[in-house]
Formats: C-alpha cells, sequence, structure tokens
C-alpha cells in the first residue's frame, strides 16, 4: 500500500480566498462597492432630499434613522474595500489590513425592513438598503475566507513543541 500525504504547509494548499482577491472578481467587487456607495451619496443629496421633505413624520424619521444607517454600512464596506485593494497593491501585508478590518463593523447589521414605516419609504432608499445589505453579504463572506486562512497559515507556521519532541525520540532511536 502506498502512502498517504496529508502536507497542510501553507505553500502545499491552494489560498482560494486570497487568489479570489487578487482576480478580475475583486476588481468587480470594488467597483460595484464604489458605484453604489456613489449612487446613494448622489441619492441622498437630490432626489432623496426632496423626497424626504414629503414625507410623514412616522416615515420621516424611519427616513432619518435609515439613510443614516445606509451610510455607516456604506462606510465600513468602503473601507474594507479600500484595505483589501491596498494589501492587493502590495501596499501592506494581509496581516496588517486584517488588524485594521477588525476595527471595520461590516458584520453589523441593523435591518428595519419589517417596520411599520419600512413600506412609506421610497422606493430608491429600499432598493440602495436592499442593495448595500447584498454587497454587505458578500464581503462578510470573502472576509470569513480570509480570516480563516490567516488562520491556517499562523497556525502552520507556529511551531508545534509535540511535534518536535516526537520527532527528536524518532531521531533517538533510529
Amino acid at each position: 500500500m502506498g502512502e498517504f500525504s496529508t502536507d497542510t504547509k501553507p505553500e502545499a494548499t491552494c489560498n482560494f480566498a486570497k487568489r479570489l482577491m487578487s482576480s478580475q472578481n475583486f476588481t468587480e467587487l470594488f467597483r460595484e462597492g464604489m458605484a453604489l456607495i456613489e449612487e446613494t451619496a448622489s441619492y441622498l443629496a437630490g432626489p432623496g432630499r426632496s423626497q424626504s421633505k414629503a414625507l410623514g413624520p412616522a416615515a420621516s424619521l424611519a427616513y432619518a434613522t435609515e439613510s443614516m444607517r445606509l451610510t455607516t454600512r456604506l462606510m465600513q464596506l468602503a473601507s474594507w474595500l479600500l484595505l483589501q485593494r491596498a494589501v492587493n497593491g502590495g501596499e501592506i501585508l494581509q496581516s496588517e489590513a486584517q488588524n485594521e478590518k477588525n476595527k471595520i463593523r461590516i458584520d453589523k447589521s441593523s435591518k428595519e425592513i419589517g417596520s411599520p414605516a419600512w413600506q412609506d419609504l421610497p422606493e430608491k432608499l429600499r432598493f440602495l438598503i436592499s442593495e448595500s445589505f447584498r454587497l454587505q453579504k458578500r464581503i462578510k463572506h470573502v472576509d470569513s475566507m480570509l480570516k480563516q486562512e490567516l488562520l491556517r497559515e499562523t497556525a502552520a507556521n507556529t511551531p508545534n513543541p509535540v511535534a518536535d519532541q516526537l520527532s527528536q525520540i524518532t531521531a533517538a532511536f533510529k
């Protein structure tokens, strides 16, 4: 019977998330994220402002709350995208970026879609909120994969005292 290798050294594994982040897929994710930010800013500063003035008190409060949440969410997502672009460009290491990413709150979800005033909000605002949650979900997924790979690399590069002792014992009896 042949030997079965369980080589899990970092150089023997395929870092799918890292490859994904350095591919055209990341470029498209980045463009999509920045386009959503630009579209949201344009809407909130223009048509959204006049539409919000026509709302009743409950819907007006919901508009103010949701537009603030939307803006905050998009700024967090933009920070994540810009950090990852810096990693891809070789400006910083993935481990350095991860330390900064830990300060970014992409995991926070504050949906108010079930609130009574949700249907009274302008359709465009509801669309932008939904798109921001879709982008957030995609980024959270990729970020989770990157964190897992970073943990695997760290574990693989960390000395294992038990394995070292076993190697020494094996070497002593050869």
